[in-house]
């Protein structure tokens, strides 16, 4: 498919710095990567979605958008592609990079990778991590793919395609988009071609 505008939506476990130089690298795309900083308290998943809505409806996006999820930013597209759709924006497609699935009892993880230079880590409590994230009825309501850029997530890998979803990997690292941007962007614009 052929985005209007990707949408690279950081981990709330980083900051927006996680996806380093990759937006450059998508230039023949329009791109907005929303920065969410203030879903510091419960419901910690629905402050981001909240945060994110509002910047994507700020940049003007383009119809069809694509959401890209990096890590714990995964379980959260499905409520992100309610509040577009409640927008009046069309969702066309919804990808995950080495994240969580939808449908996980858990807003995320701790990071076991250490991060690259450049990118910034979020300290979060407890009761983040046992926060179970919201699932709308009706998703997935457009295509999703699967980029795999690390060997941990074999788990999400495997559900991906039992799901029937497309499986793109590019094995360098989970901070991928930071450290191999020009890679990343091309198997992101491959996987997109399936979808």
């Amino acid at each position: 498919m052929t985005p209007g505008t990707i949408i690279l939506l950081h981990s709330p476990l980083t900051t927006a710095s996680a996806w380093g130089s990759l937006p450059a690298e998508l230039g023949a795309y329009d791109v907005v990567v929303p920065e969410v900083a203030d879903d510091d308290r419960p419901p910690y998943g629905g402050r981001y979605v909240a945060r994110a809505a509002l910047e994507i409806m700020g940049t003007g996006a383009r119809p069809p958008v694509v959401l890209v999820a990096h890590g714990a930013a995964g379980p959260l597209l499905p409520p992100l592609g309610a509040a577009q759709r409640a927008a009046h924006r069309l969702v066309g497609a919804y990808v995950f990079v080495d994240a969580l699935l939808p449908g996980s009892k858990v807003l995320g993880y701790a990071e076991d990778e250490a991060p690259p230079p450049g990118v910034t880590l979020r300290v979060r409590g407890a009761d983040f991590f046992a926060e179970e994230p919201p699932l709308p009825q009706d998703w997935p309501d457009a295509p999703c793919g699967y980029l795999r850029t690390s060997e941990r997530h074999e788990d999400q890998v495997r559900q991906a395609r039992m799901r029937g979803w497309p499986v793109a990997e590019h094995l360098a690292g989970h901070f991928s988009a930071a450290e191999d941007p020009a890679g990343t962007a091309r198997a992101l614009g491959n996987l997109m071609s399936t979808l």
